[in-house]
Formats: structure tokens, sequence, C-alpha cells
């Protein structure tokens, strides 16, 4: 691959090579072919050959600039698996031929108090995020994982075991850690009752974990079409959220619920159902500010929680436990022409539950 000249007025010269990747070039336009430049691995980079890259929700979000902070081109997806092809002189985790991902974050201050305690995510001096973020190396944008090839620096990869089906090992960097990881957090397990709010991307992970530690798991859903699904994912309840009478037989049941939706509803109507001193978490962002009733909260000494994604250490961890427990995503495989028709079936809810793109297709 052709380099380009060393970036100007860096301390250290940077030079590129050209990669395939998929663009958005504005709001309104579809993902598109676009040659993007990385740079060439520095001492502590590893560059990766992308084989599969899941399909995010915030993606789309990106792409379409609903946040109003996407710059363009943007080149989206940050649930990569791939193998390396290069490693910088002082790297030694990581060789040519090793399993890896990347997840959300590809830097971050590394000094503050929350990099110094392993979440990265909540890096208080701002972290970088694997697309639409300035990257410190060159002082470019960040582009993701609908590319051919990456180069991260080595703290920021993991290791993937060889031992599980590699596309659905990709969602779990991050539908797979943004459950994981409040259940970690609030050590759900055995003897615990855990409503799921939502069986979608990251719902079905919720249920897969949260049955994996032991918990009593019920999906709750306005889909009574999703019945079965969630028993075949390992919950052992299931409750229609529209049906009155079977809400009302949940009333102070659960230690914990776990809300993934994204859309505007009613939180509020789960604060009913948790016990004494339970736990709401919310893992899914709605664009609206939520309103939580505070007699039900205060009465009964309930709490509502946020979570987001995990730290490093906390995200090889999960992907150890999955190796160890043979947990991976449910997904649907596509090409990567096919990512603009994806979009809109994710936009009608109409996958199981991820998308994945081979990008061998590239």
């Amino acid at each position: 691959m052709q380099e380009t000249k060393a970036q100007q007025g860096t301390a250290t010269p940077v030079s590129f090579f050209q990669t395939k990747a998929y663009a958005a070039q504005d709001a309104g336009a579809a993902l598109q072919p676009w040659n993007l430049e990385r740079r060439n691995p520095g001492p502590h980079d590893v560059q990766i050959d992308i084989r599969y890259c899941g399909v995010c929700h915030t993606d789309i979000h990106f792409v379409r600039n609903d946040l109003g902070i996407s710059v363009y081109p943007l080149v989206p997806g940050h649930e990569i698996v791939g193998v390396v092809s290069k490693v910088g002189d002082h790297v030694q985790r990581y060789k040519a031929g090793d399993l890896v991902g990347v997840g959300c974050w590809v830097d971050s201050c590394r000094v503050c108090d929350s990099c110094n305690e392993g979440e990265q995510q909540y890096c208080l001096n701002g972290n970088t995020l694997t697309y639409n973020s300035v990257e410190k190396e060159t002082g470019r944008m960040t582009y993701g994982g609908y590319a051919a090839q990456i180069v991260v620096n080595e703290d920021f990869v993991l290791r993937v075991s060889d031992t599980l089906s590699l596309p659905g090992v990709a969602p779990l960097l991050c539908a797979g850690i943004t459950t994981y990881s409040p259940l970690r957090r609030w050590k759900v397990g055995k003897g615990h009752r855990i409503g799921i709010v939502g069986l979608g991307g990251l719902g079905h992970m919720a249920v897969k974990f949260a049955a994996a530690f032991g918990a009593e798991v019920t999906v709750l859903s306005r889909s009574p079409q999703k019945q079965e699904d969630a028993r075949k994912l390992g919950a052992h309840r299931f409750a229609l959220t529209t049906d009155a009478e079977q809400v009302q037989k949940l009333a102070n049941y659960f230690d914990f619920i776990l809300d993934t939706v994204a859309v505007d509803h009613d939180h509020g109507a789960y604060m009913g159902m948790l016990k004494t001193k339970g736990t709401l978490i919310c893992v899914g962002i709605a664009p609206e500010p939520v309103v939580i009733p505070m007699f039900p909260l205060i009465f009964q000494g309930r709490q509502v929680a946020g979570s987001l994604v995990g730290g490093i250490p906390e995200t090889q961890e999960m992907l150890d436990f999955c190796a160890e427990h043979n947990i991976t995503a449910d997904i649907e495989l596509i090409r990567m022409s096919e990512i603009n028709e994806a979009f809109t079936r994710m936009e009608r809810s109409d996958v199981k539950y991820r998308f994945v793109i081979d990008m061998a297709s590239i």
C-alpha cells in the first residue's frame, strides 16, 4: 500500500497507508466505499486486519448526526474482531497472527482516577472513541471498524479466544460488555431475581449473562412473539408489560431490573416491580429526559443507576468468561454492501439480534 508523506508539524514524523472502508460523507448520505488513511504502527501500536465488525445502533446515530457531534467523512464501527498483521517495536503482548478485538475506545488520558482504576470508559479528561474522535498520535479523526484494517495502541487491544465463533464475538465488544459490566458491578447471581427490559441486541446478551451467573431471569417486553426466544436464550420467565394482570403479579418482585431500551418509555412503570431497596439499572439511552416518580423511589428505598460499557480489564474478563462458557451473540452475518439496508432493518427492529459485517466482502 502506498504511504503518504510524513505528517507535518508533529514531534515524530508519522507515515500513513491507505485501506478500504465504507464512510458517510454527510448526515444525509448512505454509506459508500471510501479509501482512508491509517497511521503506520508506532512503537506501541498493533495493526489489525479486520475480519468482522458488529453493527451497533450508535453507528446509525453518528452516521445521521443525531447527537449533533458527527464529523465527516465518518467511518463507524466499534465491535471489531480481527487478526494482528503487524506490531510496533515495543509491543510485547501481541504478535502477528493473534486473534484480537477492539471496542468503543482506542485511548484515554491514562492518569485520572477512573483510568487508574481500569475504567477508561469513565475517563475524567475525555477518552478517544474508536471513531469520530481526535487521534492523539496524528491529530486526525479516528475511523472505525467498517474498514479492512485498523491501527490501535496495544493497551486498548483485547485478546480473543479461538474457541469461539468469531462473528458472534464481535458484538461482545459493545453489546456484551454493556450488559456484563453492570451485572458484575451489582454482583447479580444466585438468589437474585432480575428483570430484563427489552430483548434486542443488548437485552439478549443480558439474558445470557444473567442466566450464566445463576440469577432467575424474567424478560419484560411489549412483544408477545418474543416469549419463545426469551426461553431459548435462557430466561426463566416472560412478562408482557402491556398486560396489567401480569404486571401486577410482579409487584415488589425483582432485586434488579436492567433496562436496555433506548427509546422513550415509562421508566417509572418498573419502579413498583422492584423489592424494597431494589435497583433499576439503565443502559439504554433514551433521547429525551426521563421522569422517575419520587414516591415509589423514596418510600421503598429503591435506586436508579446507570452504566456505560466497561473498562479494558473488565472487557478482557468478559471475553475470557465467554470463552469459558461458550457465550457469543446471536447474529445475522451480512456483506459490507448490505450495510445501508441493515440500518433500515435495525430501525424496524428486524434483526435477531445483531448484524455483523463480514469484512472479507469489502
